[in-house]
């Protein structure tokens, strides 16, 4: 599939996916948001995938935010459509059954910070700056932003962010616990690649499981979520992957996974 406002590549088990619209710093429109979601359903559907990253083009923007020139002419009804396509497609991310790295290769704001959010590990770099600026235009974060970040980092925090719209630098982001690492923009891909194929040699199945196991846990009570832990540690044995992972570790060799 081809898409006008997406790239996407293969590099073994690891899938770059990039956002490219960079004359409008890669701002999200109804079409991008389609798109998106169709690259992700995609990727679910890969065998080949064992993890994706998810980056912008160009070297100021990840996703600077929605596309205000896009929203300027929405009607409440179809503003309110535009953002639970947002959330549907981020939400898509976030349950894709394989890790989403989110490589921030400059400003995240709005939209844009509400994607990286939705990613399972955020990367920054250097220059990138992150926020949810939506009340300054008399708006409100519609993407999932209200949740995700309160879930993030602390409510009180995740209050004042939204509150103040105030733009945060990389060292700020990774020090509130909104991004994991922050690296020179240079190594950027190179860092996230490497992680990628870190994960990716990992048992498939298994990682399925842990992002599965964490995600719905955030949404029980934690007794509930023990129990869902075990049935999914139960589920792990019944894969050919635990067979070799074991065998692996006890012949002292690499483990070979095939992803069953």
């Amino acid at each position: 599939m081809t898409w006008n406002n997406i790239l996407l590549e293969k590099d073994g088990p690891v899938a770059v996916l990039t956002i490219n619209r960079p004359k409008v710093l890669n701002a999200l429109n109804e079409e991008t948001l389609t798109e998106l979601g169709q690259a992700i359903e995609q990727l679910g559907n890969d065998s080949e995938v064992r993890v994706v990253i998810l980056t912008g083009a160009g070297e100021k923007a990840f996703v600077a935010g929605a596309d205000i020139a896009h929203m300027q002419k929405l009607t409440p009804l179809e503003a309110r459509g535009f953002a639970r396509l947002g959330q549907k497609t981020f939400s898509s991310i976030e349950n894709l059954s394989k890790p989403v790295i989110a490589a921030i290769n400059g400003f995240a704001l709005g939209g844009g910070c509400e994607l990286a959010m939705a990613c399972d590990i955020r990367v920054a770099s250097e220059n990138a700056k992150l926020g949810q600026p939506e009340v300054g235009l008399g708006l409100i974060a519609g993407f999932g932003g209200t949740q995700r970040l309160t879930r993030l980092v602390n409510p009180g925090l995740a209050k004042e962010i939204l509150f103040t719209a105030d733009i945060y630098d990389a060292a700020t982001a990774q020090r509130i616990g909104l991004v994991n690492h922050v690296v020179p923009a240079a190594d950027l891909l190179s860092f996230c690649k490497k992680m990628a194929g870190r994960i990716a040699a990992k048992g498939p199945v298994a990682v399925q499981l842990t992002k599965e196991a964490i995600n719905d846990g955030l949404e029980m009570d934690l007794e509930k979520a023990f129990v869902h832990e075990a049935d999914l540690f139960g589920v792990v044995f019944s894969t050919t992957d635990r067979d070799e992972g074991i065998a692996a570790f006890l012949e002292k060799r690499k483990a070979d996974f095939a992803g069953k």
